[in-house]
């Protein structure tokens, strides 16, 4: 059974949730203006990880037959026969169901809200095939998180916008941004493979160069929209030095990763974005009590 449930995790690469789940929080933070109940954390953490192993699930089964042709892919769970179609569909209908039921347990806006997200996850695998936009789609996709959150505690988005709406807003499109110019980083990996199998992944089209580029250019955007957050909801010192601290990271992130050298391409996705992710998270939560 423990063998299994590691498989399941392994598959929907669990560890990643450490990228996206503590900005759901961040926006159930920011809307309480203090820490939420408890109630809404537990129904925001299950909808995110429903969401989001729903997603990954998705991706890796439509993706199947490309991870069986690229050798860095090879071996996971479902080109590698580790894990069965069945399985799969079921793994995916019970991610939806805690996904739409904590929705449902939050409030009706974010249960109307809720099908959204496996139609964007549905549509990113196949914008591979197509156009070089997945990167971005892919961040929006973890972009809803904070708006969840924050929706989670409000249960109301207003028209016209107000500061909430606008703060909402923000952070969806700074987590997509984010998101975007790290997965850029990780997909230099494939750059070979995405180019002989007519992939649409930035790098394949646009060169190593200029998609080093454009990642740079995205986490610029996405600190821009940080500092448009902090000063529409009037956040404090400790926040202006969380900024500091992430832009430092993301500096770090691109100093990791060279043109002609990629051996640094997983610490700096994966160890530097959880330290950006988590530091967001604790120097928000920080202004917020502290202030």
């Amino acid at each position: 059974m423990l063998k299994k449930l590691k498989l399941y995790a392994d598959f929907v690469v669990l560890r990643h949730t450490l990228f996206a789940i503590p900005f759901a929080y961040l926006g159930a933070i920011l809307a309480s203006k203090g820490i939420p109940e408890l109630r809404v954390l537990f129904w925001v953490g299950l909808a995110f990880l429903g969401a989001r192993s729903a997603a990954m699930a998705l991706n890796n089964l439509i993706d199947k037959d490309i991870d069986a042709k690229n050798p860095r892919t090879a071996n996971r769970e479902m080109p590698a026969g580790k894990i069965t179609l069945s399985e799969v569909w079921g793994l995916i209908v019970i991610s939806y169901f805690f996904l739409f039921y904590s929705a449902y347990k939050l409030n009706p806006l974010c249960l109307a809200l809720a099908p959204i997200i496996p139609v964007t996850s549905i549509i990113y695998p196949y914008l591979k095939r197509s156009l070089p936009i997945s990167h971005f789609v892919l961040g929006m996709n973890l972009g809803y998180a904070p708006v969840g959150g924050w929706l989670a505690v409000t249960g109301i988005f207003n028209f016209p916008f107000g500061a909430p709406e606008i703060a909402m807003l923000l952070l969806l499109f700074a987590v997509t941004f984010w998101v975007a110019g790290f997965d850029i980083i990780y997909s230099l990996h494939d750059i070979d493979f995405d180019i002989k199998n007519k992939l649409y992944s930035v790098p394949a089209i646009f060169g190593v160069k200029r998609a080093l580029d454009v990642s740079f250019v995205s986490h610029i955007l996405m600190l821009i929209l940080l500092v448009g957050l902090m000063l529409v909801l009037k956040l404090g010192i400790i926040f202006k030095v969380g900024l500091i601290v992430i832009a430092a990271l993301i500096w770090y992130e691109h100093t990791l990763v060279k043109a002609d050298n990629f051996t640094n391409v997983p610490v700096a996705f994966f160890n530097v974005n959880a330290a950006v992710s988590l530091s967001m998270l604790a120097f928000t939560a920080l202004d917020i009590v502290l202030s």
